[in-house]
């Protein structure tokens, strides 16, 4: 579903992706770890084209995003559905109207319309009976799941994840990664998981690979992550397992 092609990305003279390779295959969750600073945030804000690649090219379901309008982007993003990092809410807002705020912005749907596909996403995450609360009102992993609904509200292929479980508490984390597990299943969604959380990564992922200097370092599947022998992915995987 995407290719990332020999893709360059600098900030402030400082190299942050160096000439990355990456292949995401459809239908299945594919986890980016490594360490905070490292680049996987970068990543996931190229393949949306909120940011462009110094070079390199981004093929989304083979065409180049690095190379389309704001017009033609607002189109191909509707296929992605981006679960940021806190949550990123709207406070003064319901979690109904912050669930159907693209909706409302990017479509002609009336609003009983939009008020139940907003409630049919919420049903999906589990929070049935929020559309009419604030978000101050719930916990931090409520306000993530309706993070979650709200990504799903154009009906995506794809789901990007910006560390969904960081700053949550175990018990919390892994309802959220359950979550994760179904909606891939349920609805067959592209996922690309960026985080440093390893409960997540070996709960959720089907391939795993890691950034460092720049570059991508080859995991595989979590049984083969276990069994590596590359030193750098080794010593980050040893040091978060306890």
């Amino acid at each position: 579903m995407i290719d990332i092609i020999k893709v360059h990305k600098s900030f402030n003279n400082k190299k942050v992706l160096d000439g990355v390779d990456l292949a995401i295959e459809t239908g299945k969750t594919t986890a980016i770890i490594g360490p905070s600073g490292c680049g996987k945030s970068t990543l996931l804000r190229l393949i949306l084209a909120l940011d462009r690649p110094d070079s390199g090219s981004i093929l989304v379901d083979g065409v180049d995003v690095t190379k389309l309008s704001e017009a033609q982007l607002s189109k191909v993003r509707r296929g992605m559905g981006m679960v940021f990092q806190g949550s990123a809410l709207f406070d003064s807002m319901t979690v109904g109207e912050n669930v159907s705020f693209a909706l409302r912005e990017h479509t002609s749907l009336t609003d009983q319309e939009i008020r139940k596909i907003a409630i049919e996403k919420l049903k999906l995450v589990d929070l049935a009976g929020a559309y009419d609360l604030m978000p101050s009102e719930l916990s931090g992993g409520m306000q993530k799941r309706v993070s979650l609904a709200r990504a799903l509200s154009f009906g995506p292929k794809m789901l990007l994840y910006d560390e969904p479980t960081t700053g949550l508490d175990p018990q919390t984390s892994a309802s959220i990664e359950i979550l994760i597990n179904k909606l891939a299943h349920e609805l067959k969604v592209t996922s690309i998981l960026v985080t440093h959380q390893l409960s997540t990564i070996f709960r959720t992922a089907a391939r795993i690979v890691m950034l460092h200097q720049g570059k991508l370092i080859e995991g595989g599947t979590v049984e083969q992550v276990r069994r590596t022998q590359n030193l750098v992915l080794k010593q980050f995987i040893d040091a978060g397992i306890i």
